[in-house]
């Protein structure tokens, strides 16, 4: 019987495997092929097809499976690569170790934007769409945001918006907002106790590229299972995040 810590490179190899197999047979193979061509349960093969398909290295056409285009990916130069491609493998970092959910989320304008998100598979988790969004003064990773902007900015922001109530310990007025900033200019991250979602924490960190910030990491975590350690922890791996991308 292979070691528990040969598994992991038992499984490695496999899907370097099933790859190699594909791409050296452009007209596409069906899974049984697969199978019995490389001497792989089908139980095994079918996870590894399915995680293939889904990060886009093998692309499904009826039974058949062909080359994806994220191999391409991986021959192409860093200026081709988006920042989805960036941060989606460090979102997926986070919510693997954290098991909560984590996003990265962009600035649209006077809201924040949910580019990547990863979601907790806890029966008790927060749950938001790519593309959803939601007013910045409401969660972490909009804090954070303005926290960026220059003051001259800033004033501006506070001089044109009407900042709604979401819960009842959203933030709204100026005077705490920015007692909020001063904060956050301080420590480099921000806490957000149940602002926009009634029973969710949110915790985020700002994202630079090039001396720019390009968005934020963010986690969003159930009050109840919220402790000062895992606060701790969220708020160490956020770091590492910010820090892999500006690296």
């Amino acid at each position: 019987m292979a070691s528990a810590a040969s598994n992991p490179v038992k499984s490695a190899m496999r899907t370097l495997d099933v790859i190699e197999y594909v791409v050296a047979r452009r007209q596409g193979v069906v899974a049984q092929e697969i199978a019995a061509a490389l001497a792989i349960p089908v139980s095994s093969l079918s996870y590894l097809l399915a995680t293939l398909t889904e990060r886009e290295y093998l692309l499904r056409e009826g039974r058949r499976y062909l080359p994806g285009p994220g191999l391409q990916r991986l021959r192409a130069p860093e200026a081709a690569l988006t920042l989805e491609d960036r941060v989606a493998p460090l979102v997926r970092a986070l919510r693997a170790e954290l098991n909560e959910t984590s996003s990265f989320m962009v600035r649209r304008g006077w809201e924040v934007e949910a580019l990547i998100t990863e979601a907790s598979d806890q029966a008790l988790r927060y749950a938001v769409d790519p593309g959803t969004r939601r007013p910045l003064h409401a969660l972490a990773a909009g804090k954070i945001m303005l926290a960026a902007l220059p003051d001259e900015e800033l004033d501006h922001y506070f001089a044109g918006t009407t900042r709604a109530m979401l819960t009842a310990h959203t933030r709204v007025s100026e005077g705490d907002l920015r007692a909020d900033i001063v904060q956050i200019r301080q420590s480099g991250i921000c806490l957000a106790r149940e602002e926009a979602t009634p029973g969710i924490c949110g915790m985020a960190v700002a994202a630079v590229m090039d001396g720019q910030i390009v968005g934020a990491f963010s986690v969003a975590v159930p009050a109840v299972r919220f402790t000062a350690e895992l606060e701790a922890k969220v708020a160490q791996l956020l770091q590492r995040s910010a820090g892999a991308l500006a690296h």
